[in-house]
């Protein structure tokens, strides 16, 4: 089994040797033996058959995921637990590890190992799944790590972007001369666009973690429910007002919202192996007050959420395959045009008690990689516990003013929790 990489894996896999890296971590409670790990990633694999797919490259040296007919094994790295933040540096580890997609699979798990208690991850690249197949990832691990005869399904994989765009869409004259002229001009735009003659230093990266309780967590849902906007908004309105605080003119006022792409199709299911992202940018009107802003913002991303069109997307980015070192360069060596990206999973549907043990926590994600801009946060929710992952390189926003944003961020929460509890 095989299928060529669509553009934008391309990209983001660039020429195979640097990492490009997704981290899932979560803490259970309970012993585990090697085998019973080894026999539930076998179990995702036997599922899903990109987990088990190499990186090969045609006479054109166009990439192809392909299926070897020998099949190796997820690797498990193992290390042993000495403390509480161990997860957090082995996430960082990861982030620097590339794969060797021509040998292994773009994916492997690490596991801290404790006596009673483990932190475990994956890590894959992030050519191969996004934010919504990790989750999926993790839901059905923790089934078969449970139960081994757990039925997860077998996954009807995509192999190619005639089964995600429906093919009276993909065959339509008007769509395919629609993508290839927005294609062409949006790739020209690229090719001539100023930028650096070398990437920007990146420097050093950091993580920044924290959680909300469940008192805290459950309040900020029911201050933005009231007020008629989704956590979301909210937090892109905080987090943009710190950056304008903290960075004063050096702020862009813009946050880059990831946007599933499964909430618009039908084609690609929730437990797909697929990596392709949709973005809505918001920014905040410094001549309204922070509750209309939130409302004005949450009107933004509805109307531009709802005119995401993902297959004529799809089409015209498919259109970019002769532009890929244009986009890469520009990636690479371009300003960054916005502050962050805030990603926000929600509630992460995984149960919290097993048979043979217990999901203690599931931390928020982190993705770091080399192309451009790497300021970002992740945002989940786990047994009503709000999680925050906050990354950045100090090329880009020094460690300083991300521990002072995070502090605003804090600071200002709980004084709209405590101006809403007293009003």
């Amino acid at each position: 089994m095989k299928r060529k990489l669509l553009f934008g894996e391309r990209m983001i896999l660039g020429d195979g040797t640097e990492a490009f890296n997704g981290i899932i971590p979560f803490r259970l409670r309970g012993t585990f033996k090697l085998e019973e790990i080894q026999r539930a990633l076998a179990l995702l694999q036997n599922k899903h058959p990109w987990l088990k797919a190499h990186v090969t490259h045609d006479e054109e040296n166009l990439p192809w995921f392909e299926v070897p007919q020998k099949v190796v094994p997820i690797p498990i790295r193992i290390v042993i637990r000495q403390g509480e933040d161990d997860w957090q540096k082995e996430s960082m580890k990861e982030w620097y590890m590339p794969f060797d997609h021509e040998k292994f699979p773009l994916i492997r798990f690490v596991w801290i190992k404790g006596e009673e208690v483990s932190d475990m991850f994956f890590s894959f690249h992030h050519c191969l799944c996004d934010g919504g197949s990790a989750m999926t990832l993790l839901y059905e691990f923790l089934q078969v790590l449970d139960n081994p005869s757990a039925d997860i399904g077998v996954e009807n994989p995509i192999l190619g972007i005639q089964d995600i765009v429906p093919a009276n869409i993909l065959n339509s004259r008007r769509h395919k001369l629609k993508a290839k002229v927005l294609g062409r001009v949006a790739s020209t735009i690229i090719k001539y666009a100023p930028v650096n003659k070398k990437p920007i230093e990146r420097q050093n990266d950091y993580m920044i973690h924290w959680k909300f309780d469940k008192e805290v967590t459950q309040q900020v849902i029911s201050y933005c429910k009231s007020n008629g906007f989704t956590v979301n908004t909210f937090l892109c309105a905080i987090v943009l007002q710190a950056f304008k605080k903290i960075r004063g003119k050096a702020a862009l006022n813009k946050i880059c919202c990831p946007v599933d792409i499964r909430r618009l199709t039908t084609q690609i299911k929730h437990d797909h192996i697929f990596a392709f992202g949709l973005m809505v940018e918001v920014s905040i009107n410094e001549k309204l007050n922070f509750l209309d802003n939130v409302r004005k913002m949450q009107k933004h991303v509805k109307r531009k959420t709802s005119k995401l069109d993902p297959y004529t997307k799809m089409m015209i980015i498919e259109s970019w395959h002769y532009a890929l070192d244009n986009f890469t360069r520009i990636l690479r060596n371009g300003k960054a045009t916005n502050d962050c990206m805030l990603s926000n999973l929600g509630l992460i549907q995984v149960s919290h008690e097993y048979r043979n043990f217990t999901v203690d926590t599931v931390f928020s994600p982190s993705a770091l990689g080399p192309l451009g801009q790497t300021t970002g946060f992740v945002v989940s929710t786990f047994q009503g516990e709000m999680d925050f992952c906050f990354i950045g390189s100090e090329g880009y926003l020094p460690y300083s003013d991300a521990q002072a944003i995070r502090k605003d961020i804090l600071d200002t929460i709980k004084l709209k929790l405590e101006y809403s509890a007293v009003s």
